[in-house]
């Protein structure tokens, strides 16, 4: 029999499941009206900006996101961001085509992403070490070869590479990466039909229960008949090819790549994305449309330091604060509501 006190104990506890699950959404709310007090008001062309400035952020946070749902970690995706650019660049001025270039950033970037895999899942090396290692590697090689290719090929820079401006296809490609539909910037609209693609595959596929089941038990897994390994190299490879994407959007945006400073941190900031959009750590736990809501909640926290005109050399400081902070609520949070369940 229900009684109003069955009722009232029925209600909180799906009040409580539903902030559980998505918490990252309330934390996206309270970060939003921070936002709008903090730089006096609420303006479309404020909120597409932040729109655009999330856009490559939140697809390598995708990556990252299936990464951290099996448990592992990858620290690269930033360095692997600006030698696929710089690359990028260089095939772009070769061929002068758009569509070769998003081809090689694809190819490129997976491939990048296998090595990884290839060491995490099959030789069985620890996840940090590797993309530690991989990420000194892409990075250096990045800077090298911007030091040894043909300064034609470079777009006429010494220590950048740069697009051509003489290239036909020039106005085209960095058209479409600062370009708008219906006020929307493209880059955005890319985001977000990614992220509808992978919340798809991680919640009505068999491979994205697998990726869950390996992240919740990798032994378990192993003995209900998944392929661990394969699934590991399979996550690596699919966030090199959405650092690929990434890359074709950066030059697009920027024409232009830095060796030295394209997505520097940006590991961090992919991490922090997933963080914020409720995916545990530890694996196994959170949902895809969080990465989301977490990419956009990371770009409007920088949107308010830079509104608050606090020091340009503690910003770094307060971001990792919060990233301690979001990922101590998610270790301290199910602890303390395991003990109020105790003692109830």
């Amino acid at each position: 029999m229900v009684t109003k006190e069955n009722r009232g104990t029925l209600s909180w506890k799906k009040i409580s499941r539903f902030c559980g699950e998505y918490s990252f959404i309330l934390v996206f709310i309270l970060i939003f009206l921070v936002y709008v007090l903090t730089c006096n008001g609420l303006t479309w062309a404020g909120m597409m900006n932040i729109f655009r400035h999330s856009a490559i952020i939140g697809i390598i946070a995708i990556g990252m996101g299936l990464i951290c749902l099996t448990g592992e970690i990858d620290l690269s995706v930033g360095s692997m961001l600006a030698l696929n650019a710089g690359f990028a660049v260089v095939i772009f001025n070769m061929t002068n085509s758009i569509i070769l270039t998003f081809l090689f950033c694809i190819v490129f970037g997976g491939v990048c992403g296998l090595i990884n895999g290839f060491l995490v899942g099959y030789i069985k090396m620890p996840a940090f070490i590797v993309s530690l290692a991989t990420m000194l590697i892409f990075r250096s090689f990045a800077q090298y070869f911007c030091q040894k290719i043909d300064k034609n090929l470079l777009g006429g820079g010494s220590s950048v590479y740069r697009m051509s401006r003489e290239m036909h296809s020039y106005d085209a490609m960095f058209g479409f990466g600062n370009g708008k539909i219906l006020t929307l910037p493209i880059v955005g609209i890319v985001l977000i039909l990614l992220t509808l693609f992978f919340v798809y595959i991680s919640t009505s596929t068999k491979y994205g229960k697998k990726i869950y089941a390996v992240g919740s038990n990798a032994k378990a897994a192993e003995m209900s008949g998944i392929n661990v390994s394969a699934m590991k190299i399979s996550v690596f490879t699919i966030t090199g090819i959405l650092v690929g994407i990434g890359a074709f959007l950066w030059i697009s945006m920027n024409a232009s790549a830095d060796p030295a400073t394209t997505g520097n941190s940006y590991e961090m900031y992919a991490i922090a994305a997933v963080v914020l959009g409720g995916i545990s750590m530890s694996g196994g736990k959170g949902k895809c449309i969080g990465i989301f809501f977490g990419a956009l909640s990371y770009t409007i926290i920088d949107k308010i330091i830079v509104a608050l005109k606090m020091d340009s050399l503690i910003n770094d400081a307060i971001k990792g604060i919060i990233l301690i902070l979001v990922i101590m609520i998610q270790i301290v949070g199910p602890q303390l509501k395991a003990k109020f369940l105790v003692k109830k």
